[in-house]
């Protein structure tokens, strides 16, 4: 799953320059933060990694979704490439998030409290990286 995630962020990142458009100021932090609560989770057990990363894959997957929904009206080449980035990584996504399932992710201890807050803090990032 890491070496798909670097992938996506390999590829999301080539787009971005070939565009021109500019990154959130705020990826320095996520990248810390995001490192921080895989520590956490995993510190406090297996199944809690997992519940994580059905979380996080949950909030992308409908993320990618939402992009794709904006996507559908255009038609140049651009958004052609970015349709078929973004459901190449949403797949992935669902997958991923499909083996932390099989892992036993929702059999973590006080799942429905450590998924919600992480659901939460992930839509959150988003929406601040949108803005910032």
């Amino acid at each position: 799953m890491a070496e798909e995630e670097s992938q996506h962020l390999q590829l999301f990142t080539d787009l971005m320059i070939k565009q021109g458009v500019r990154p959130t100021v705020l990826q320095p932090l996520w990248s810390i933060l995001g490192f921080g609560l895989g520590a956490v989770t995993a510190a406090i057990g297996e199944k809690a990694a997992h519940a994580c990363t059905i979380a996080v894959e949950e909030v992308i997957e409908g993320h990618y979704q939402r992009q794709l929904n904006q996507l559908m009206p255009a038609t140049s080449p651009e958004a052609e490439t970015l349709r078929k980035t973004i459901v190449h990584c949403q797949l992935d996504e669902i997958a991923h998030k499909e083996e932390a399932v099989k892992l036993g992710g929702d059999d973590a201890p006080l799942y429905p409290i450590l998924s919600g807050v992480i659901k939460a803090s992930t839509r959150l990032a988003i929406w601040l990286s949108e803005r910032v």
